[in-house]
């Protein structure tokens, strides 16, 4: 296998094509950056933060596919994919994964020792997510937690210290992560229930879409709350309801429970996350 065939390999396995992923991560680390920094972060936090976002999703990724190497050969949608198919080995997958790891490690080493620190329970929560949809009931509040940690790690990196706005910011992002996953949870219903597999879909049963719109609106609620703590004005509570409306949109999608429109809606989380960090970055502009 030649070199450019094993890199396009490497790039399936770390779901760089798709990036959806990458901009649900991003978007919570981001509204951290700029809310720790009152609007104005250094660049290079700004590089940090995005390129790390992208090297540790990747790292997840790889993970995720060792983690489920053989329940995916039983899955239509992700039977292709390059380890499960047998393209790279399973020692090749972990390397990828601890090679991004290692390089997303060495990109906060200017950064302070809190933020050091924290990169532990980092990254040991982007390692474990994949393994716990087999005994956790609810493993996208747990996705929730994994994918909202580059927010207490940006307050730690810009001033010091971790107040209770950044808790409360990443408690956010857990509701928002139950709400976007139990969308995408809701596309492989079927499946799950075949392969024995936890989701928050099977968990809330016929409630699935009342408990999608109530983890929404808890979201948003906290987020107001966060905008109150921070001092944040009228562009930010705008941005909200863009968000607001985002979410009833999603609505619209969802309540038939018809797999297309699901997964439509799941994708569609990006532009809830972008109307929020606009609404930060408006705010902050206009003081």
């Amino acid at each position: 296998m030649n070199l450019t065939t094993r890199l396009h390999l490497y790039f399936q396995l770390t779901r760089l094509h798709r990036p959806i992923g990458i901009l649900l991560l991003l978007w919570p680390t981001l509204w951290g950056v700029w809310i720790a920094s009152a609007g104005h972060p250094a660049w290079y936090v700004v590089v940090i933060f995005t390129l790390g976002t992208v090297l540790m999703r990747s790292s997840g990724c790889a993970v995720n596919d060792y983690a489920d190497r053989h329940i995916d050969k039983h899955v239509e949608r992700t039977k292709d994919r390059p380890l499960t198919s047998g393209k790279i080995s399973e020692r090749e997958a972990l390397w990828v994964a601890v090679v991004l790891a290692l390089v997303s490690f060495a990109l906060i080493l200017p950064l302070n020792p809190l933020t050091w620190l924290m990169s532990f329970p980092a990254l040991f929560l982007a390692v474990s997510y994949p393994f716990t949809k087999r005994f956790f009931a609810i493993p996208q509040a747990y996705l929730g937690i994994a994918f909202g940690f580059g927010i207490p790690m940006s307050f730690a990196a810009i001033q010091g210290t971790v107040p209770p706005e950044a808790w409360v910011l990443l408690l956010a992002n857990i509701f928002w992560a139950i709400a976007y996953d139990t969308e995408y949870a809701m596309v492989d219903r079927n499946d799950d229930i075949h392969l024995g597999i936890h989701s928050s879909a099977l968990f809330f049963g016929k409630y699935d879409v009342l408990a999608v719109m109530l983890c929404y609106e808890i979201t948003l609620l906290l987020l107001a709350v966060v905008g109150l703590m921070a001092g944040l004005g009228l562009a930010y509570f705008v941005g909200l309801l863009v968000a607001e409306g985002i979410a009833f949109h999603h609505y619209q999608l969802i309540k038939e429970r018809s797999r297309e429109k699901c997964f439509a809606a799941f994708l569609h989380n990006n532009w809830l996350g972008a109307a929020v960090f606009a609404g930060v970055v408006a705010d902050y502009a206009l003081h």
